[in-house]
């Protein structure tokens, strides 16, 4: 890894010049125009913070609890499938790193490494399994058996992928996963291990969602899993109130606003854009948080005060495991997490719950003056 990396687009840059390009374009591609995959980055940019001083910031403390959790910040790793494309230490180099760092790490179902050899390379980690429900529920419910059995602490249900969205590099490339990869949560006899093969014109993981993924689902088949696991369940994909208050309904621990990384539909708002009218639907009844467009710590900052109580990072994390695997990603983690602090002391913040509301808001706001 070449110094010096200071910022998340250090590891960007660097890793587009190392992942192969098939996957490259797989991790870095939005769906359709790529119109909400700008506007992630592009809502944060209109955000403005209004920072408070003559406030004690000698000893910043971002220390948090989540879900039980504890936690040296409130920032974690979101779910991205099929990582041994991006460097051959994996979904367990992420895993490793995010415990290094004190954060979660979110498992996809799409895996390139087992549940159980992602737990044996980071047995100290926040681990949380994301889960898609397949056609053949009993599958599914093998799945739960051995994240409980692994010691993961929440589930994360996907909801926004009944199918997936149309993008068109996938397409362009015929995208498939290597060769020498397989999707390792399955039997290697089973047609859901088989990988993703894509015919010519075609991409294979929208091809293998149509065929294993379950779009017949409801909040009803919410509302079964949490009656079928002990482990809080969290949905991810929610953009809406009305989502949110259904959320809370069926029995769900947590909420991460999310667009999918702006891979499933186009011209959705931003994760940011959508957080607010979530956290004012459901308040403090459920825990809410969020991921998409995360690239700086002033970032994190204008989640946490619209009321995030924590974050996730994706492409960043693939970005830091293409430039040096586990390694890459711990260094990742570091910039981004000095970068949080040194917003905090620049805002006047000792403590998370000093990042209040009132300390963000719309660039609009500024135009009425």
């Amino acid at each position: 890894m070449a110094p010096p990396f200071v910022s998340v687009t250090d590891f960007e840059e660097e890793a587009h010049k190392i992942i192969d390009k098939k996957a490259l374009d797989y991790y870095r591609s939005g769906a359709g125009e790529q119109f909400s995959l700008n506007l992630n980055r592009e809502a944060f940019r209109r955000l403005r913070i209004r920072p408070r001083c003559l406030r004690d910031v000698s000893n910043v403390d971002t220390n948090c609890t989540v879900l039980g959790n504890q936690l040296k910040w409130p920032v974690g790793i979101a779910p991205t499938a099929m990582q041994k494309m991006a460097h051959s230490d994996g979904e367990g180099g992420n895993a490793k790193a995010a415990g290094e760092m004190g954060s979660v790490f979110i498992l996809s179902t799409l895996s390139t490494m087992s549940i159980e050899e992602v737990a044996q390379v980071a047995p100290d980690t926040c681990k949380w399994f994301q889960l898609y429900i397949y056609k053949d529920r009993s599958l599914t419910e093998q799945i739960l058996r051995r994240v409980e059995k692994a010691n993961f602490k929440a589930l994360v249900l996907t909801i926004d992928a009944p199918i997936f969205g149309q993008r068109w590099a996938d397409v362009r490339n015929n995208f498939s996963l290597p060769s020498h990869l397989r999707l390792a949560n399955f039997d290697t006899r089973s047609s859901q291990s088989d990988g993703v093969h894509s015919e010519e014109g075609t991409s294979g993981i929208n091809e293998y969602v149509a065929s294993q993924f379950d779009a017949t689902l409801t909040w009803k088949d919410v509302e079964w899993l949490v009656k079928s696991t002990y482990l809080p369940v969290i949905v991810k994909g929610v953009l809406t109130a009305e989502d949110a208050v259904l959320a809370r309904e069926f029995g769900c621990a947590g909420i991460i606003v999310s667009n999918h990384g702006a891979r499933q539909l186009d011209y959705v708002p931003a994760s940011i854009e959508a957080l607010p009218e979530v956290v004012k639907a459901v308040g403090d009844d459920i825990v809410v948080m969020l991921d998409g467009g995360i690239r700086h710590g002033n970032d994190v900052f204008k989640a946490l005060a619209l009321g995030a109580k924590m974050v996730f990072v994706g492409r960043p994390a693939i970005w830091g495991l293409g430039c040096g695997g586990s390694a890459g990603v711990r260094e990742m983690l570091k910039v981004l997490k000095k970068d949080f602090e040194i917003t905090m002391s620049l805002t006047g913040c000792q403590k998370l719950k000093d990042i209040q509301r009132n300390m963000v808001v719309h660039e609009s706001e500024y135009a009425k003056l």
